[in-house]
């Protein structure tokens, strides 16, 4: 796959998965695993980047006497998987044509 769309898929994975509850690191990339591969060293700049775009925040809560970074989805997070839902159609008819209609090859 394509690095550049690798990237962007990957961040909009990680949206998703967070858009159900809030999250830590390594239960993301077990949410995500299961649609695209992803590793810690692929996740945490990831992360790094959607807080500095205010997509997501994080906070640290203490989980069996250790401390534990969560990430939550914030409202412009929301705004990019909406806006990413509203372009599936014109993305789906990208596919198409790149394919020439047949998605199985």
């Amino acid at each position: 796959m394509d690095v550049q769309l690798r990237k962007g898929l990957l961040e909009l994975c990680v949206l998703a998965a967070l858009r159900k509850e809030d999250s830590y690191g390594y239960q993301i990339i077990k949410d995500v695993s299961e649609y695209i591969d992803i590793s810690e060293s692929t996740l945490y700049p990831i992360l790094r980047r959607l807080e500095s775009e205010h997509k997501v925040e994080s906070y640290n809560t203490e989980h069996n006497n250790r401390i534990r970074k969560y990430y939550s989805i914030t409202d412009i997070g929301y705004d990019s998987l909406n806006e990413f839902k509203a372009d599936k159609i014109k993305m789906l008819r990208v596919f198409d044509f790149i394919t020439g209609g047949d998605l199985d090859e």
